[in-house]
């Protein structure tokens, strides 16, 4: 029979670690029995707990820290659970039942679960203790590899395996030259095979990194007692700023063995994940359950399950892990799972698809799937791994296995939403966080109608986001069309939607991030990467000429008035009014491009010359160069005004019915600096034939023989989207007005990183219609708010950063940081 809470005292649970799988253990228990426990969690790092297996987005700029925080604050507040931050646990006194902390602190318990992770492997070469030798374990090896990517140069990453791989595209994308030492002939040899290992350093390559495989490290030398570069046994030796050591891990048991606790590789547990001491559970990499030691996140959840059943009471028993693995780099997709290394009575189907660079392996055994590798199309990932680890039989498919669950089914499961109906229910489906098919319905059925409340409510897809599309197939499956999309919040860090936000600045008066945050209840200290921008925006806006810009709220391009390329290099493009240019112009591009070596010079869709492959060093000097001949920046990197495209009109052309170039340039020069929402592009054609494309842009004009005709609302990138008609106007100065009104409109109502073409769709024609030209006065109000914000915004930022404003603001925050600071180091939470 169950014990009484009421009747007796909670037992003192104390966790050593609070990462992933020790607040996650914590998590399970509490669901399972929230009243048995009273629990207090030591952690090495001075942080709650975060997603370390999002630290490659991080370092890559894709999130910031606030975005891959598990477990804030709040919810160990709201647990009653007591967090020993900063404070790692030095010594275990089991006879006591007690621990010691590195501050001295006694801790005593009932229950202990030890859940140290693991510990980087550091190769005992020469140098590898020098001064900017790093490991890729946690915020911390982060921030320092942030902090050499600011300083720009070589990076060299032992170990081509997942981390070292992860580690390398982010310094890439940091703009660092990068090498990649890998000891094995193939790059993930224990995920990959050599065709699909063939196919990732080709692609690597080619976006700029050098792989190196056979490479076996000897050492590691310095300059100035500061790690200078690699070594290779064979006596090739690579320059390096920063060397990254990701050539595997070892699991954290030193603590465990110091107190007697039974350790092989890591601590010996059983299948309820209890040591040799039945006071003390363990999880995580530091464990080994049935001689196996795992590093990948999925097994931890199970532990986690099994070890709550245990420790509540409801033995269920964890009998080992079958693993699969993506590799979380932008633009490859690649998935493994099983055993792919073959072997007597296993059969391999291979698929092979060259023009589209895919690469499809699956490893067959007595009718079982048993291993499977996916490169370029890893669609059928899922399915391949739930049919892996049941040992389902697959006589009856096996001839279409290779072509996926839809050709498998013989084409009824061709519909996606069908395809993720035919999963089992304890197939996997957020990986990041080990949330089953049934878990993610469980919660639908349980009250969310909409992607974001799943993720609150079982975090599946709030993590890396690729399994989004299963979630809202299953919530297609299962609510039909009462799924919601809204009303959607700015972001996490608030419940305010955009609309009340911008509405509230106003009604309120505030002036100022940290003002608005206060005022509307933050739930974050600083913020992230997706309200910052907005608010700085949603503030320039409201305020114009009171509000100062705040560049730590920027994007790392409008910090740096640039386009950072993959490589790492920027693209420069320089703003020619309405497309027209003069020699001196083109004689200043060309000397910058010889100058400073720039690899290509490209004309834009928008009638520009872009300069490409400028260091990120040199930017102020090219700046002040295009500068000195009286150009200014084309804002490509801006959510503002990019360009106004001309035709050459009826200055020169036969069919033209006005001067569309001189117009276009009066407009270009009434709205360059303006900042917006998200990209602003303008056209003005001469005649109905439509050279400038003047109908899937933002704000389109067409002359014709009694005027201009005003088009808005286009858009022609992913989603083509044709202008509606806006209105007829006889003069270029009404062209001009409702432009800077219909500009000014969009920049007070839509949404931050919104553009024209899904605001119109939103709120809909009519409303800019009424909003424009219901009252006679709007367009001329609107216009005149336009132009007063105007007077404030059209100062050439190229000019300001080449004169050095804000180098000391770029120095201490590093242009290509996160957007956010990290939070102090956490006190105890009760």
């Amino acid at each position: 029979m169950e014990k009484d809470r009421t009747a007796t005292a909670k037992e003192r649970l104390v966790v050593i670690g609070n990462g992933m799988a020790g607040c996650r253990a914590v998590e399970e228990m509490l669901a399972r029995d929230p009243a048995r426990f009273d629990v207090t969690i030591f952690g090495a790092e001075p942080r709650v707990n975060y997603n370390r297996i999002m630290l490659s987005p991080v370092l890559a700029g894709e999130k910031a820290y606030e975005d891959i925080i598990i477990n804030g604050a709040g919810w160990y507040a709201d647990n009653a659970i007591k967090l020993v931050s900063g404070d790692p646990v030095v010594a275990i006194d089991r006879a006591s039942h007690t621990v010691v902390s590195q501050s001295g602190r006694v801790e005593p318990y009932d229950r202990l679960l030890i859940a140290t992770g693991s510990d980087p492997f550091i190769l005992p070469v020469p140098g590898h203790n020098l001064p900017g030798v790093v490991t890729f374990r946690d915020l911390d090896d982060v921030s320092k590899m942030l902090a050499a990517a600011d300083r720009g140069g070589c990076a060299v990453v032992i170990g081509g395996g997942l981390l070292g791989l992860e580690a390398a595209h982010g310094l890439s994308l940091r703009g660092m030259k990068v090498t990649v030492v890998h000891l094995m002939p193939t790059l993930m040899e224990r995920q990959l095979d050599e065709a699909a290992g063939y196919l990732l350093k080709t692609e690597l390559e080619r976006r700029g990194q050098m792989i190196v495989t056979g490479g076996d490290t000897a050492e590691i030398f310095s300059h100035d007692g500061h790690v200078a570069g690699v070594r290779l046994k064979d006596g090739r030796e690579f320059a390096a700023d920063i060397v990254v050591m990701a050539v595997g891990i070892r699991p954290a048991s030193g603590l465990a063995k110091a107190a007697g606790l039974e350790v092989d590789r890591g601590i010996i547990v059983n299948d309820h994940m209890v040591t040799s001491d039945p006071a003390v559970m363990a999880v995580g990499e530091c464990v080994q359950h049935r001689g196996a030691c795992y590093g990948l996140v999925a097994p931890l959840w199970e532990m986690c399950r099994a070890l709550a059943d245990a420790a509540c009471e409801k033995p269920s028993g964890y009998e080992g892990s079958v693993t699969s693995t993506k590799l979380k780099v932008s633009g490859i997709d690649l998935f493994s799972a099983g055993d792919f290394s073959g072997g007597e009575g296993a059969e391999d189907i291979v698929m092979r698809d060259a023009a589209r660079g895919v690469y499809k392996r699956v490893v067959v055994k007595d009718n079982r799937l048993i291993g499977a590798v996916l490169y370029g199309d890893t669609a059928d990932g899922n399915w391949y791994f739930d049919l892996l680890k049941k040992g389902a039989d697959i006589s009856g498919i096996r001839e279409a296995l290779i072509f996926g669950q839809a050709f498998a089914s013989g084409g009824a499961l061709l519909d996606p939403n069908a395809a993720v109906a035919a999963l089992s229910d304890d197939a996997e489906i957020c990986g990041c966080n080990g949330v089953t098919k049934a878990r993610v319905i469980e919660t639908i059925a349980a009250g969310a109608c909409s992607l974001d409340a799943v993720r609150s409510g079982c975090k599946a897809s709030a993590s890396c986001g690729s399994c989004t599309g299963l979630v809202e197939s299953l919530l297609t499956l299962t609510l039909g069309g009462e799924v919601q999309s809204g009303p959607k919040t700015l972001c996490k860090c608030t419940s305010f939607t955009h609309d009340d936000v911008r509405r509230l600045i106003l009604e309120k008066n505030l002036r100022a991030i940290p003002n608005v945050m206060q005022e509307l209840h933050w739930t974050t200290p600083d913020g992230c990467s997706s309200c910052r921008p907005a608010l700085n925006y949603y503030l320039l806006c409201a305020w114009p000429g009171e509000y100062e810009d705040d560049q730590k709220s920027r994007f790392v391009n409008e910090r740096l008035h640039a386009n950072i390329q993959k490589d790492g290099t920027y693209s420069v493009v320089p703003r020619m009014w309405g497309g027209l240019t003069n020699p001196r112009e083109l004689r200043a591009i060309a000397d910058v491009v010889e100058k400073y070596n720039a690899p290509m010079v490209k004309v834009t869709g928008g009638q520009r010359l872009d300069i490409f492959g400028i260091k990120k060093e040199d930017l102020p000097a090219v700046w002040a160069d295009l500068n000195a001949a009286g150009m200014v920046s084309g804002h490509a990197y801006g959510k503002s005004l990019r360009t106004v495209k001309t035709c050459v009109g009826s200055e020169w052309c036969r069919f033209g019915t006005q001067d569309s170039t001189g117009l276009g340039v009066k407009i270009e020069r009434m709205t360059w600096g303006s900042w917006m929402p998200h990209k602003f592009k303008i056209a003005v054609s001469g005649c109905p034939r439509n050279c400038a494309e003047a109908t899937i842009k933002d704000f389109g004009i067409v002359c014709v023989e009694s005027g201009y005709e005003l088009h808005v609302g286009g858009n022609g990138g992913i989603k083509v989207r044709a202008t509606d008609l806006l209105c007829k106007v006889a003069t270029e100065q009404e062209a001009m007005d409702v432009c800077a009104a219909f500009i000014q409109l969009y920049r007070e109502q839509a949404h931050y990183l919104e553009r024209t073409a899904p605001w119109i769709e939103r709120v809909g024609l009519d409303h800019v219609k009424a909003g424009l030209f219901d009252d006679p006065g709007s367009v001329q109000r609107l216009a005149a708010r336009f132009h007063h914000s105007q007077t404030y915004c059209q100062d050439d930022p190229w000019a300001e950063r080449a004169g050095g404003k804000y180098a000391e603001l770029h120095q201490h925050l590093a242009e290509v940081r996160p957007l956010t600071m990290e939070p102090q180091a956490m006190e105890t939470v009760r």
